[in-house]
């Protein structure tokens, strides 16, 4: 007779689930029946729009440094990743104690409530929130509590602070938000930190800052509070998804402390060369973003065509609202789309569709009109 793991795992296991990430397209070829050679021949033909990557790549001087930096895998990396830091505290104007590097934001987000919250405390995120807060909540063993949002799926603040109490460790805020794509103002924001003990400590997860950078103030010095830990990625604008590079700033001793719970050599020697020069390449990666904003607002513009548009966005994505969407994501599927179900987020009747090059913009919107009933 077979042991039985699970029970034999720390508690918080049997409430844990894996993330789901976006269908690779490799994936959904080998799930539609293609034979392995089929799958090498379609690939090309296959658009992604799942995951919210840049559909552009990453910039001319990170595939350069990239090779470089293939030379020397052999030596570890960095443990540090002293001149990525060097870099990102010359751009933020802070100090490099002031950083902490992770393997994509994902590591820094766990990580930082790992080291806050455990057995007893609370987390607070809304309900339709990054769905990495829940689960990283659930492995710390700590309890996670979901707020509703707005209509529009804008954080409800006052919610927010309104389930605040004793146990409270961790507090944590998209924006834009993943997967709904709203947005705060740098001044509800500070309205909301203002409000909060300055012990707890809030994760404001800017992963798709670059989108709304003529939008906002920038956060790092426009906002404050003391347990304020502002989180950053170069997966998304900046096309390193595949790289896993992301960073939080904040106060050094609160990081000091995170820092205990890291591991050694995080982030690794391609990717940190990659980031580094990615951060030369600023107007190559803004031009991206101009023009992912303009497909953005064609493909919201021909989903409200159609009386689809579940609410507009200020990400690199947008909400495609239809009640038989699972059925739909298979059609589409079949027509060599691939886009992301949100009922894992609580909204089984919305599909969340990245914004691609405008080749696969329009054959996403040529497959719809293909499977829309």
């Amino acid at each position: 007779m077979g042991i039985d793991w699970l029970k034999q795992a720390v508690a918080q296991s049997e409430k844990l689930h894996p993330y789901i990430p976006g269908k690779p397209i490799a994936q959904m070829l080998r799930e539609l029946g293609l034979s392995e050679q089929e799958v090498i021949n379609q690939v090309a033909s296959t658009v992604k729009l799942a995951s919210n990557e840049n559909p552009y790549g990453a910039p001319p001087k990170a595939l350069k440094a990239i090779k470089q930096a293939a030379c020397e895998v052999h030596r570890y990396p960095d443990g540090d990743c002293f001149e990525l830091k060097q870099a990102l505290a010359e751009k933020h104007d802070i100090d490099q104690e002031n950083l902490l590097l992770g393997n994509g934001s994902n590591e820094v987000l766990e990580l930082i409530i790992r080291t806050f919250a455990g057995a007893g405390d609370e987390v607070i995120y809304s309900q339709r929130g990054f769905i990495v807060y829940a689960l990283a909540t659930t492995a710390a063993g700590a309890k996670g509590v979901a707020v509703p949002e707005h209509d529009g799926f804008i954080h409800n603040l006052d919610a927010m602070l309104a389930a605040v109490n004793e146990h409270t460790k961790v507090v944590c805020i998209a924006n834009p938000n993943n997967p709904t794509g709203a947005l705060l103002s740098t001044q509800a924001l500070q309205s909301f930190l203002h409000k909060l003990p300055p012990h707890i400590v809030v994760i404001l997860d800017e992963a798709y800052v670059e989108y709304v950078e003529d939008m906002l103030e920038d956060s790092i010095h426009a906002l404050n509070h003391a347990g304020l830990v502002v989180s950053r990625t170069f997966s998304k604008a900046y096309g390193l998804a595949g790289l896993r590079v992301g960073y939080a700033v904040a106060d050094k001793d609160l990081l000091a402390v995170v820092n205990r719970f890291r591991e050694p050599f995080n982030v690794n020697s391609m990717a940190q060369a990659a980031a580094l020069a990615a951060l030369d390449e600023h107007d190559w990666v803004m031009d991206k973003v101009a023009q992912c904003k303009a497909e953005r607002v064609r493909l919201e513009q021909a989903l409200s065509d159609l009386g689809c548009l579940a609410a507009p966005s200020f990400a690199n994505f947008v909400l495609f609202q239809h009640q038989d969407s699972l059925s739909l994501v298979k059609k589409l599927e079949q027509e060599g789309v691939i886009v992301r179900p949100l009922a894992p987020y609580g909204m089984p009747d919305i599909l969340r569709v990245s914004v691609g090059k405008v080749a696969e913009n329009d054959a996403f919107l040529m497959a719809l009109s293909k499977v829309l009933p």
